[in-house]
């Protein structure tokens, strides 16, 4: 038991798993829009996280924009979005039960990892390790790398993720994907939100492998 659990590692997705990033995202791409003079449905784009941030803007810029308006989005973020996006509930009390279980954590997130950084900066939230810029199976190489045994996140890109890396998949339905299509995505494991995850890592933690669905 001891050397399992020193050897916990634990990844968890950013947007819509720890951070509720709707108001902050939204409020950018409705700026982005303003100072580009182009229409973006920012509300339909919040319902639709999870994503690099280019997948998106190609819904409202030809093709040839898109690196420039995801430049100059990222340059605007900072002062729009921070300070609007709160922490996801029970965010802060998933990371507190990987590190009283002994464990490390880590974010593994398709943001831009200097605004990802910044974000949980302000809230408070201290991972061992931050990575960003990778999506869906790109994720598996940063968990590997770190050797974390378990990732949650609530898109099915994420479930991608961790299956790639080797990693048990903990998906948490508080993004755009519901539960039943995070479980046929291969989810080993569904729950509700972050408020969950506690007394589940407990489990884990005496039957890795082995902790029943939610």
């Amino acid at each position: 038991m001891a050397g399992m659990v020193s050897s916990l590692t634990v990844g968890f997705d950013l947007d819509m798993t720890l951070i509720d990033s709707r108001p902050g995202i939204r409020a950018c791409y409705l700026a982005l829009a303003e100072r580009t003079g182009t229409f973006i449905d920012a509300d339909l784009a919040v319902t639709r996280l999870g994503p690099p941030l280019v997948e998106e803007l190609i819904h409202w810029f030809p093709a040839e924009h898109v690196p420039a308006m995801a430049d100059l989005y990222r340059e605007m973020y900072p002062s729009i979005a921070i300070a609007a996006t709160p922490a996801m509930d029970g965010a802060r009390e998933a990371i507190a039960a990987v590190r009283a279980a002994g464990g490390r954590t880590m974010v593994v997130t398709a943001k831009y990892e200097p605004n990802a950084r910044l974000h949980l900066a302000h809230l408070g939230i201290e991972p061992d390790v931050v990575v960003g810029d990778l999506w869906a199976e790109q994720k598996a190489a940063a968990l590997r790398e770190h050797g974390a045994g378990v990732y949650v996140g609530d898109h099915v890109g994420d479930v991608r993720g961790a299956r790639a890396a080797g990693a048990f998949s903990v998906a948490v339905a508080t993004g755009p994907c519901p539960a039943d299509e995070l479980g046929a995505a291969g989810a080993d494991v569904v729950l509700t939100d972050l408020h969950a995850f506690p007394s589940w890592l407990s489990g884990y933690r005496e039957a890795p492998g082995a902790a029943s669905r939610a």
